[in-house]
């Protein structure tokens, strides 16, 4: 059975404390350190660093009472900033009792369409939903503990093994930071074809694939990006893509662009604790053509009609 569901606008100024909350905290520091460096005496800038490098340890209480607040409210006024909508294309395809390996794509310049995902939203027929991100994120002051508290924890497959085996589903872009070199301005670009460890452990393991796509979210923010084999190398090596981006009035604020996600139908698989490249090969094929089907058949729904997806 298809569901859609809608959060409408809401507070304006809510919604982009919870953004600045949310994806501000790289530009923060940025501008600190900056700020830091000029202004200040060379002993206070040490003091300073410091206390920043304390903020990159320290550990973080992911189910502290502030946290769960601060991640309630972020989650729900950046999803009625856009607005986003879910779109579920069988709800009771999916049972309580089962974890799933869901992939989201694009990844764009920031993911934002996951957060209509989210336990706090309540939107999704399941629970205990985590999303797996970039290692790097965890060595920013701030985001860190902002990103913990959402719920959000390192892309590593000893983590994800761990996740699914306490009975949690998993959510991760397959084409990662590095999907963002592959960005155009006129068409959907989603690095997959070399992406397969995901599809790997859901056989392990026995989990269900489940693939997402969200429509809109390339268009949340200006870009410019330069593509040399430098700046993959790079990417790969950082795991941070040094890409050029802005929203309203150059800041980190993105453009209010309505969001469509859509939720296919789960892709049940056969557990296989020692799959051979042939048999993931095969998973794989099928994730990449529901993918696929997923975009051709909702991109007018969301407004998309003429857009294109590459697989790359």
């Amino acid at each position: 059975m298809e569901k859609v569901l809608r959060i409408e606008s809401s507070n304006s100024f809510k919604s982009v404390v919870a953004l600045a909350l949310c994806v501000g905290a790289i530009h923060f520091n940025l501008v600190f350190i900056l700020f830091t460096l000029f202004f200040l005496p060379l002993s206070k800038s040490l003091l300073v660093f410091a206390l920043m490098i304390l903020f990159v340890v320290i550990p973080v209480n992911k189910n502290s009472l502030l946290g769960q607040k601060l991640s309630r409210f972020i989650c729900k006024h950046v999803c009625s900033y856009f607005p986003i909508t879910l779109h579920l294309e069988d709800a009771e395809a999916f049972h309580p009792n089962q974890s799933y390996v869901f992939g989201y794509e694009p990844h764009s310049i920031f993911p934002f369409g996951i957060f209509a995902l989210h336990d706090n939203v309540g939107f999704m027929p399941i629970s205990k939903i985590r999303f797996l991100v970039s290692s790097m994120s965890f060595y920013i002051p701030f985001l860190r503990q902002v990103w913990t508290w959402l719920g959000f924890t390192s892309v590593e497959k000893k983590i994800l093994i761990s996740l699914l085996e306490s009975g949690q589903s998993c959510i991760i872009v397959p084409g990662g930071i590095r999907e963002t070199l592959f960005m155009e301005h006129d068409s959907e670009n989603v690095f997959l074809k070399e992406r397969r460890g995901f599809v790997r452990i859901a056989i392990e393991m026995g989990h269900p694939l489940v693939p997402i796509f969200c429509f809109g979210q390339t268009n949340t923010y200006k870009w410019w990006k330069v593509s040399t084999k430098l700046v993959h190398n790079l990417t790969r090596f950082i795991k941070i893509n040094p890409i050029i981006f802005w929203g309203i009035l150059g800041s980190h604020i993105p453009f209010k662009n309505p969001l469509y996600v859509v939720v296919g139908r789960p892709i049940h698989v056969k557990k296989n604790p020692k799959p051979t490249t042939e048999q993931v090969t095969k998973v794989h094929s099928e994730f990449v053509e529901a993918l696929r089907d997923l975009f051709q058949k909702h991109k007018a729904k969301a407004g998309c009609t003429n857009l294109e997806l590459k697989i790359v």
